[in-house]
C-alpha cells in the first residue's frame, strides 16, 4: 500500500514525504525542500543521477517497442521512422524529465525512507 501511495505522488510531482508540497517551480527547476513540510529534495550531490537512468529506461522501452512494431508492419517506410525514431528520442525525455526525478526521489523514500513520511502507514 506505501509503494502505491508514493508511486502517486511521483506521479503528481509531490513531495514524497507529506503528499501536499510541490516539487517543481518550473519545468525544469526544483524546490530546494517541500514548500510544505521543508523537507529537503536533495539527499547528497549527484544524487538525481539515478533519475537518468529512469528517464533513459522509459525512453529506451517505447522506442524498442514501438520502432520495429511500425517497421515489421509496413506502416512507417524505414526513413520516417527513422527520423522520426531521432527526434523522439531527443524530444521525449525532455518532456518526461520532471516525472523522472519525482519517480526516483519516491523510490528513494520507498527503498531508504527519511523520518517524517505522512499517510502511508509507516511510523513517523
Amino acid at each position: 500500500m506505501r509503494f502505491f501511495i508514493l508511486l502517486g505522488r511521483a506521479l503528481r510531482l509531490r513531495c514524497p514525504l507529506c503528499g501536499a508540497g510541490q516539487l517543481f517551480r518550473g519545468w525544469f527547476a526544483m524546490h530546494k525542500q517541500c514548500p510544505h513540510c521543508g523537507a529537503p529534495f536533495e539527499r547528497e550531490p549527484g544524487f538525481y543521477l539515478g533519475s537518468i537512468y529512469i528517464n533513459y529506461g522509459i525512453t529506451a522501452l517505447i522506442v524498442t517497442i514501438v520502432y520495429p512494431s511500425l517497421l515489421f508492419n509496413g506502416i512507417l517506410g524505414k526513413n520516417t521512422l527513422l527520423v522520426g525514431s531521432l527526434a523522439f528520442t531527443l524530444v521525449f525525455p525532455v518532456l518526461v524529465f520532471p516525472w523522472a526525478r519525482s519517480l526516483w526521489l519516491g523510490f528513494d523514500q520507498w527503498r531508504d525512507p527519511r523520518p517524517g513520511e505522512k499517510g502511508t502507514g509507516k511510523p513517523t
